[in-house]
């Protein structure tokens, strides 16, 4: 090292939205009651900094701040203690915060967690505590409401850095510095301070390792003070054994067992029992509460005692015949340094046998290992990449991206660099600017093209997929020009030889069929793309059925769709791909938005979402929060609309999504349509449908046009509609949309004068029981009761709306629902609400309670409100849920909102609760 950067203070608290809004609740309801919260998480993940912000944006009343050494001066009592704060407090709220509450002594704590049970007596008083994370809470807090602070997702690390560097790290530094802290935001700043300049502008080699253990030890802190040397080998042998697993836990047994050929003969028998404090045990596994404390403890160790605690548990793996995780202790047993051939050699065929039991994190450990012992230069970035390829298919591109760093820096043939290039590219589609994964993944497919035509096809297809998420058409064509046939290719990590009687290249069937689709020829598309949709019937890799998956979509095969997206999903889970899960959900949530079925879109994508959060893939979780978005806008959720449209755009304009934005810009405007802003809708759509640069995605635009056209047509605009319904009529007839036929009827009918508009309403519902699809259907229902009721034919009218009722109650369409229950109001039919004289069932309690709920408040939320616990919330939110019926918020909100309209309406809710 040359120096030390000066890091400078963050300017923004990133990353801790949900845990700031949890304590805003707490200080915000201390204007009229009192309140308590814990705040936990692992050392370095900011507690001391919530609580700091706690204190700054406290305006109600004065802060009060209580340390560890306050243990010897509180009061005996929590009676004691609690009249001492109402004394500092006066009249006025008090926001006491209680910092590292756990270093108490237990008197005082005992003193402490009773006040905060009994704040609620009088007073306006705020207890704030944090707590350790990396030990379990003191018996003395557990029954308080806890905040966690989680490591930080990898946008808003990234973030942090950028905002204490001024943006000036370089690609590959940034890349490894991300990595190596693992989302923990004072472990990403120690890791800067300790670098130079010069290493942070990548013109210097970085240390190795990068968080030696001076750095681990400066953040944990006292965490691991003092442990027994048997403590310290229990911890040391946990440590190690989890560098080989698949997870965070390992095996009791196994450490229990290394740890006899740790210790000489004489030492007594181990135990487990009792843990250390930074230990937890769930039946037979063991994990730290802290995966910093984990590390710490490896890094901080006496090296041949290290050694020694690997040598241990590699001579138990082998005695039990589990080959690569015993050879990788092995490999970490060597009291050098410099590369060993022939281990290096049986780690990466062992890796690289798919026979071997083995998920693909212990591979990439075991390529990446190998890597580190190799001396030739070619071999290693072999080595290298493999691992990379094996870290994306567990779902951790932040390990892939180093990785691959590390192998461009090997001189390597041609083969390797395409394959590393293919690796890049699939990372940077799933998180980061799908034009900078097209040009990776052309460049791979050029690289590949001698030596590997099989891999060169699967990035020229990836290449298309990233022009296609882009919406760049040309480039999106020029990547699926036709190639010539690729025969099978050699077993690898990306390509794999096919079962006998397939076609010999599996990927040009649905590269020749989605470039037929988009030059709009069906005649050539419909062949090989259904070629590709019954090739999933057979195939049970995860990939190739969710190539599968997608040619059924764009036939508009929805069925097939979701049979071969479930399979993929299925078989992903199976198979530890946890790249492949959020892409399965994803065609799963597509092909139910497709049928819709919104309910189930919804399940799939809130799946998804989470999973692609986890996997680090940003793009794919874009696509399913604009699917979350389109599934609400038919719901009585503006909020979370809003709230999924602009989460997504944000990506989405980042990283040049056309596709989910278009999507998410679309569900926003259906939320207008539905809430009758007809005006609102048709701007937002105007932009997405007509000609001009500003047109939506290529592939997608087209489904919003029915949306366009009932707007413009409510907001008096119908001659904008004219030149996107032609284009529409075009779609319709293309033949892959099952819904196109009569959405264009439907559209036909709002444009026709009024001789003709009543046979194309009841084209449009024909054709509706032909393709299926309860919300078009009842959608086209609604709009030709509207249209009855307008001619005056009220009996006809009084049918249609109250079908169309039926459906949108059906799917789960309560926006919709309440246009037709207006209509069926406007004729007198007055009908009956789902929820009217249902509230009467409940207490007063209940009553106030469900209203909250109703209103979006969480348990803690109430119980701030009203002055109860959490516990009493929680008691009465059950019998609410039973006595209404309803199993989820969303089914109470729905049913509270729909009995206060008709209570507005006239029809009062009679009950003897009061508000």
């Amino acid at each position: 090292m040359t120096g030390e950067t000066t890091v400078r203070t963050a300017v923004r608290f990133h990353g801790r939205s949900a845990q700031r809004e949890t304590v805003r609740a707490l200080l915000d309801g201390l204007r009229a009651h009192s309140g308590h919260l814990v705040v936990t998480g692992e050392p370095g993940l900011g507690r001391t900094a919530l609580l700091q912000w706690a204190a700054r944006s406290f305006r109600a009343g004065s802060v009060l701040h209580l340390g560890p050494a306050a243990d010897r001066r509180a009061p005996a009592t929590a009676e004691e203690l609690l009249g001492t704060l109402r004394a500092a407090a006066g009249e006025a709220p008090l926001l006491v915060c209680v910092d590292d509450a756990h270093l108490w002594d237990a008197p005082a704590r005992a003193a402490l967690g009773r006040a905060a049970e009994i704040l609620h007596t009088g007073g306006r008083i705020g207890l704030l505590l944090s707590v350790a994370g990396h030990r379990a809470v003191d018996p003395e807090y557990a029954r308080l409401p806890v905040v966690r602070l989680d490591p930080l997702a990898p946008s808003h690390a990234d973030a942090l850095l950028d905002d204490v560097t001024d943006g000036a790290t370089a690609p590959t530094v940034r890349e490894q510095l991300l990595a190596e802290a693992e989302g923990n935001p004072a472990l990403l700043l120690a890791l800067v301070r300790r670098l130079s300049p010069a290493e942070l502008r990548g013109l210097r080699p970085l240390p190795t390792p990068l968080a030696d253990a001076g750095t681990l030890a400066a953040v944990a802190g006292r965490a691991l003070s003092g442990p027994s040397p048997d403590a310290h080998d229990l911890l040391l042998t946990v440590s190690a054994a989890v560098r080989a697993s698949d997870g965070p836990d390992v095996d009791t047994g196994l450490v229990l067992d290394a740890l006899r050929h740790l210790r000489p003969e004489p030492a007594p028998a181990p135990a487990a029992d009792p843990l250390p404090e930074v230990l937890a045990g769930a039946g037979d596994r063991l994990r730290f509460h802290s995966p910093l404390l984990r590390r710490t403890v490896h890094a901080t160790a006496a090296p041949d005692r290290r050694r020694a605690a690997h040598r241990a548990l590699a001579d138990v793996l082998e005695a039990g015949g589990h080959r690569l995780p015993a050879l990788l202790h092995r490999s970490w047993s060597l009291s050098v340094r410099t590369p060993v051939a022939r281990l290096a050699d049986r780690l990466a065929a062992l890796a690289a046998d798919g026979t071997v039991p083995a998920s693909p994190r212990l591979r990439t450990k075991a390529y990446a290992r190998a890597a580190e012992l190799t001396a030739d230069g070619a071999a290693r970035a072999e080595r290298y990449t493999a691992a990379a390829e094996q870290a994306l298919l567990a779902g951790r591109p932040d390990r892939a991206r180093p990785l691959l760093a590390a192998a461009r820096g090997c001189d390597a043939p041609a083969a390797v660099r395409g394959r590393a290039e293919l690796a890049r590219g699939m990372a940077e589609l799933r998180d980061g600017p799908v034009g900078d994964a097209h040009q990776s993944l052309l460049l791979a497919a050029s690289l590949l093209a001698a030596d590997a035509p099989a891999d060169a096809a699967t990035a020229t297809l990836a290449a298309a997929v990233a022009a296609w998420a882009a919406g760049d058409l040309p480039a999106c064509l020029a990547a699926l020009s036709p190639g010539p046939v690729v025969p099978p290719g050699p077993p690898g990590s990306v390509g794999r030889p096919q079962a006998p009687g397939r076609s010999p290249d599996p990927v040009r069937d649905h590269r020749v069929g989605m470039r037929a689709l988009l030059e709009g020829r069906l005649d050539r598309a419909a062949p090989s793309l259904e070629q590709v949709v019954e090739r999933g019937r057979t195939d049970d890799r995860p990939e190739a059925l969710l190539r599968s998956a997608s040619a059924a979509l764009l036939l508009g095969k929805v069925d097939a769709a979701r049979r071969a997206g479930a399979r993929a999903l299925a078989a992903a889970r199976q198979l530890g791909s946890d790249a492949l899960v959020p892409q399965a959900l994803e065609y799963l949530a597509y092909a139910e938005l497709r049928a819709g079925r919104h309910s189930q879109a919804r399940v799939h994508a809130e799946d998804g979402l989470r999973t692609a959060l986890s996997a680090g893939q940003r793009n794919t979780a874009a696509h399913h929060r604009a699917v979350l978005a389109l599934a609400a806008s038919i719901e009585e959720e503006p909020q979370a609309v809003a709230r999924h449209v602009e989460a997504a755009l944000a990506t989405a304009r980042r990283h040049g999504l056309a596709q989910a934005a278009t999507l998410a810009e679309w569900a926003a405007a259906r939320a207008d349509l539905g809430r009758g802003r007809p005006h609102d809708a048709a701007d937002r759509l105007g932009l997405l449908v007509l000609p001009g640069p500003g047109r939506g995605h290529f592939a997608v635009w087209r489904l919003a046009v029915p949306c366009f056209v009932e707007a413009a047509v409510l907001a008096g605009r119908p001659e904008d509609t004219h030149e996107v319904l032609t284009d529409f009529a075009g779609w319709a007839a293309f033949g892959a949309d099952p819904q196109a036929a009569a959405q264009l009827a439907r559209c036909h009918a709002l444009l026709a004068p009024q001789d003709r508009a009543d046979d194309l309403y009841l084209r449009a519902l024909a054709r509706h029981d032909e393709a299926g699809g309860d919300f078009e259907r009842a959608r086209t229902a609604l709009l030709y009761g509207k249209w009855l009721r307008r001619r005056r034919r009220p009996r006809e009218a009084r049918g249609r709306l109250g079908t169309a009722l039926a459906g949108f109650d059906r799917c789960g369409a309560g926006v919709w629902a309440a246009q037709a229950r207006a209509e069926l109001r406007a004729l007198g039919a007055a009908p009956q609400a789902r929820g009217a004289g249902t509230l009467t069932r409940l207490t007063p309690q209940q009553l106030r309670i469900a209203r909250h709920v109703a209103e979006g408040a969480t348990n803690r939320e109430v119980a701030l409100t009203l002055a109860v616990s959490t516990r009493t919330v929680d008691y009465h939110l059950r019998k609410v849920f039973a006595a209404l019926g309803v199993r989820s918020r969303l089914e109470l909100a729905r049913m509270v909102e729909q009995a206060e309209q008709d209570q507005g309406a006239g029809r009062s809710e009679k009950t003897g609760a009061q508000p």
